[in-house]
């Protein structure tokens, strides 16, 4: 879960995940969004595929990206049962009021 935080952390790499929501796309159109060198996307690429968050596929010289949305959704899942919130958290107190819930 860790690698997902680390690769969720930089605002690029969301934007990344944000535009690969809309279908797959080349490394080239990908790059063409940010105005950072083809090496700086390749690191950021690197980081989203060893945090298991997109998947490459060759198709012939281009390098096309596919999100895998069930991977990030099953990291958020996870840290959001961590602190015991979720469909499996226990009801509030009784005592609680307005203001304790927020």
């Amino acid at each position: 879960m860790s690698s997902v935080f680390k690769a969720l952390s930089d605002p690029t790499r969301r934007r990344v995940l944000q535009l690969l929501r809309a279908g797959p796309m080349s490394a080239g159109e990908l790059s063409d969004q940010f105005d950072v060198s083809k090496p700086t996307m390749s690191a950021h690429f690197l980081v989203l595929k060893e945090a298991d968050l997109i998947h490459a596929e060759k198709a012939g010289k281009s390098i096309i990206y596919h999100l895998k949305l069930s991977v990030l959704e099953e990291a958020l899942l996870g840290f959001v049962h961590s602190f015991g919130l979720g469909a499996d958290a226990p009801a509030p107190s009784p005592l609680a009021t307005k203001e304790t819930l927020g």
